[in-house]
């Protein structure tokens, strides 16, 4: 008969493997100090103005806290609070879920085709046209102009070109009526959705190595879209990545065109977003605990979204 022998890590192995993955930390960290000297003053404001708010936001979420009296833990009231009592909450939740799903992927695709499209021009007309499909990002407030374009009277824009091509009789509040102040701001947003992900896309597509196109004429590439998805995409993986962070992260953060053009709060809560309902609770009525536990689930959705866009991205090329 043969005997098993159960080979078993003893206790001396473990630690002497635990001490060479300290050492092995040790020696990369002083090898590459100079590189963690020159990071550090980001990782600090990082820490102290993100992680420590986001941990902070998290903590007071199972507190009442109205910023007059001490904190009280409360447990999950507040989250009970939140998704059973809270009718006006559900109603910017689907707001929110509408704008990130309508904005979101649109600006997104639309970012990476006009960026696609502008890279294939000369280099004095792609910087023309990238300083012109960017210019609403760097104006600030400009979206007001839509105020004047949507405006409830007949001197409003489109209300006057309706009323004098005979399409209406009468001007129509555009941003009074609920059935329509959705629907304009979620306009407006994707007007100004070109913005920090559309200079990524240009950049990763200036980064791309020539030779691989190249190589991949010979290999079987046939046309421009078999070029795209197994030789742009995958090359660009970086900016694509970075863009889906920062359209989700804008998809899901509307509140300035919100309040803007459809009032604060708007018409029958229209418009009305997570974030708007954060402000109402946080910068308001002063219910920080409350106030954390909408911010909290508003940070769970950001991340969930990004870990799944992070997952499909990973496909790309395949």
């Amino acid at each position: 008969m043969q005997t098993k022998i159960n080979h078993q890590p003893t206790t001396g192995s473990i630690y002497q493997a635990k001490e060479s993955r300290l050492a092995k930390f040790k020696k990369e960290l002083k090898r590459g100090k100079h590189y963690y000297i020159l990071m550090a003053p980001y990782f600090i404001i990082f820490g102290l103005f993100t992680l420590i708010p986001v941990a902070v936001s998290f903590v007071l979420s199972f507190f009442h806290f109205n910023m007059l009296e001490f904190p009280n833990f409360i447990g999950w009231d507040n989250y009970s609070r939140l998704f059973l009592n809270d009718d006006i909450f559900m109603i910017a939740l689907r707001n929110t879920f509408i704008f990130a799903v309508i904005t979101g992927p649109i600006s997104y695709i639309a970012c990476f085709l006009f960026a696609w499209i502008i890279n294939e021009l000369s280099p004095k007309v792609r910087a023309f046209m990238t300083l012109i499909f960017y210019a609403p990002s760097l104006s600030g407030n400009v979206f007001f102009i839509w105020l004047i374009i949507f405006s409830g009277d007949s001197y409003g824009y489109l209300n006057g070109f309706l009323m004098s091509a005979g399409f209406i009789l009468e001007p129509i509040q555009w941003l009074r009526d609920e059935q329509y102040i959705l629907w304009v701001v979620i306009l407006v947003q994707l007007w100004l959705s070109l913005g920090t992900a559309f200079l990524a896309f240009i950049a990763g597509l200036q980064t791309i190595d020539r030779s691989l196109i190249e190589a991949g004429a010979v290999d079987g590439i046939k046309n421009r879209w078999q070029e795209l998805w197994f030789i742009t995409l995958p090359s660009m993986k970086p900016q694509l990545l970075f863009g889906a962070v920062m359209q989700i992260t804008m998809a899901f953060a509307v509140a300035d065109i919100s309040i803007a053009l459809a009032g604060f709060p708007s018409v029958n809560y229209a418009a009305h977003t997570v974030v708007t309902h954060l402000m109402d609770y946080g910068s308001i009525r002063f219910e920080m605990g409350y106030a954390s536990a909408i911010a909290t689930v508003l940070f769970t959705l950001m991340v969930g979204t990004n870990l799944v866009i992070q997952k499909l991205l990973r496909k790309v090329g395949e």
